[in-house]
């Protein structure tokens, strides 16, 4: 069977999938970038519950109903059944922590130290007590988080267990308790004060990963990604600790301050703060602190992997975020099922365009895939049962994070071509263009356009900043 079959559930003796073409069926309730990159691909949308090849679903509608549901092999869906034992907070820290305590028992103590790009992080109101102990023993600056929330939505800082007192009195643990009650449960991390900060201000990463299977474990990480950064500047003073603008990086959050820049969205992509480091630390050490992130995707896919239930019919795009304290040491923040596909500049709309459509790519329903590849479009497999082209214990490794992604070629033309035939096509059925329907246009020749012009700067070095 070749690798990719092995890894998306496709027939083996070295048979390749029938190429689908443009007969491709797609479902999706999204109308943002996956939505305009489906359409450019000169797929077919459908509302039929059953008679789709694709379908890219919300989170809530794989829990309510994929158990009940027969998919045909050709099927693709976007989500695994219980994606929270990676992406909801405490779920995320119960299996790191079972990973690192599995790995002492085998004796695998070098490996295990290697476990330690998380912050102190408790469960409560389980773990209060804990806690109390915890942070009487050392003190400082606490953060807390609602296990199953987003966009920087329930978080706030504290230092005093008697800022928390009121949401502990609101909130008691009792045995047996409801799920819907229990989603209201928070982890609470010892805060990172001492971030790396560019320009003096606080940021955090958002990168991008699929994996296509967890038995075996398959993971492509993608090359670029950006830095999101805080509004204000940034100090450690526990008395600005109620400050948002500074201490949290969720767009959400900061696209809501008075002098918001709404022009760049208070981004850098990967490969800018990439060359940014390697100016100010040297290529060798920016290389080590890029290394240190991909590991930590590996390592948090594989304390996962033995819970999660495996399906040939899925895949799943994740959105990992990842801090860098001014010792230069990534840490894990968190890990989400469903990242953000909505743009807020054009850069953000072509670099999430680009990667979505390497993702659907490399679910290949359309068969067009040998099965031996390991670099498609932006993304790089890293992990196929065990590491690809690497050694997990040389740190001098380079990771193709933040490298420059080359589209260059005939692919990237006919790509082109495809999506402005797709323009002028979607929507056309009724004759009728809608506000909504002009905008998506626009939008669609915006990509076009950039398509066009990525490939003709290829030759010279890749894509203009």
């Amino acid at each position: 069977m070749s690798r990719m079959s092995k890894h998306l559930g496709t027939s083996g003796g070295g048979r390749q999938k029938e190429p689908r073409g443009p007969g491709v069926k797609f479902r999706t309730s999204f109308s943002n970038t996956i939505y305009d990159v489906m359409c450019a691909k000169g797929w077919t949308e459908t509302s039929s519950e059953t008679d789709w090849d694709i379908h890219w679903a919300e989170r809530e509608w794989v829990f309510e109903v994929f158990d009940g549901m027969h998919l045909e092999s050709h099927q693709r869906l976007n989500h695994f059944r219980n994606a929270k034992e990676i992406c909801r907070k405490d779920l995320l820290i119960k299996n790191l922590k079972k990973r690192r305590r599995q790995l002492e028992k085998e004796g695998s103590y070098e490996e295990a130290t290697q476990y330690d790009f998380f912050p102190v992080t408790f469960n409560l109101p389980r773990e209060y007590a804990l806690f109390v102990e915890e942070f009487k023993r050392q003190g400082g600056l606490w953060i807390m988080k609602p296990i199953g929330s987003a966009q920087g939505k329930g978080i706030f800082l504290f230092s005093k267990l008697s800022e928390i007192s009121e949401w502990r009195t609101d909130y008691r643990y009792k045995p047996g308790q409801s799920k819907e009650k229990e989603a209201d449960a928070y982890v609470v991390q010892r805060y990172i004060d001492n971030p790396y900060l560019v320009g003096g201000k606080k940021f955090d990463l958002r990168l991008y990963v699929v994996v296509t299977s967890y038995s075996p474990l398959n993971v492509w990480i993608y090359r670029s990604g950006f830095a999101r950064f805080t509004n204000a500047r940034y100090n450690s003073d526990v008395s600005d600790i109620t400050n948002n603008f500074m201490h949290l990086t969720n767009v959400a959050i900061q696209k809501t301050a008075e002098d918001y820049d709404k022009r760049t969205g208070g981004k850098w992509d990967l490969r800018r703060l990439k060359l940014h480091m390697m100016s100010q630390f040297g290529q060798e050490t920016t290389d080590a602190v890029f290394w240190e992130m991909q590991m930590i995707i590996i390592r948090s896919l594989l304390s996962a992997q033995g819970v999660m239930i495996n399906d040939k019919h899925c895949f799943e795009l994740y959105g990992y975020d990842i801090m860098i304290d001014d010792t230069l040491k990534p840490w894990l923040i968190e890990v989400n099922a469903s990242p953000s596909l909505s743009a807020n500049t054009q850069e953000d709309y072509v670099m999430k365009c680009e990667m979505l459509n390497d993702v659907l790519d490399i679910v290949d329903v359309e068969g067009r895939l040998r099965g031996d590849e390991e670099h498609v479009g932006g993304f790089d497999l890293v992990y196929e049962n065990g590491f690809v082209d690497m050694d997990p214990k040389h740190r001098g490794w380079s990771s193709y994070l933040g490298s420059a992604i080359d589209r260059g070629g005939g692919k990237s033309k006919g790509k082109t071509k495809r999506i402005a035939e797709t323009t002028g096509e979607v929507g056309g059925a009724e004759g009728k263009v809608g506000e909504k329907d002009k905008q998506r246009y626009k939008a669609l020749d915006t990509y076009s356009k950039f398509l066009q012009n990525a490939a003709d700067k290829a030759k010279s070095g890749g894509f203009a900043k």
